[in-house]
């Protein structure tokens, strides 16, 4: 298998879907990627050339901050939302939905599972 950026990569896909796997990279940047260094998209991770492995590597090491790195760097940012004080960093802080949905309905995702409350043993 082919490790890329901590990452081992499928080696039956082809290489524009197979670079999705490594967190940081969808699919426009993994064809500019490509194209950038002139890889076909089409070909298999399993036949790509040891010389177009270190480029894609290297290239991606150089340009953009990926998997860990990136997940570190979300999390201090969060971190430091809440440490500020700010209205997001209270929602993160609350575990409730932060970019202005509506909670009244419509938030199970962010606020978990619904508790139905049981005034029987009252």
């Amino acid at each position: 298998m082919v490790r890329i950026a901590g990452r081992e990569l499928p080696t039956n896909k082809r290489v524009d879907i197979a670079l999705n796997y490594i967190y940081g990279i969808g699919p426009w940047r993994s064809r500019q990627i490509l194209k950038e260094l002139k890889v076909d998209f089409s070909t298999r991770v399993k036949d790509l050339l040891v010389g177009e492995i270190a480029a894609i590597r290297e290239y991606i090491e150089r340009n953009y901050v990926v998997e860990s790195d990136l997940r570190r760097f979300e999390l201090l940012n969060i971190k430091r939302l809440i440490e500020i004080n700010s209205y997001k960093g209270k929602r993160h802080k609350m575990l409730l939905p932060v970019r202005g949905q509506r909670t009244r309905t419509n938030a199970r995702t962010r606020r978990g599972v619904k508790r139905i409350i049981d005034l029987k043993g009252v």
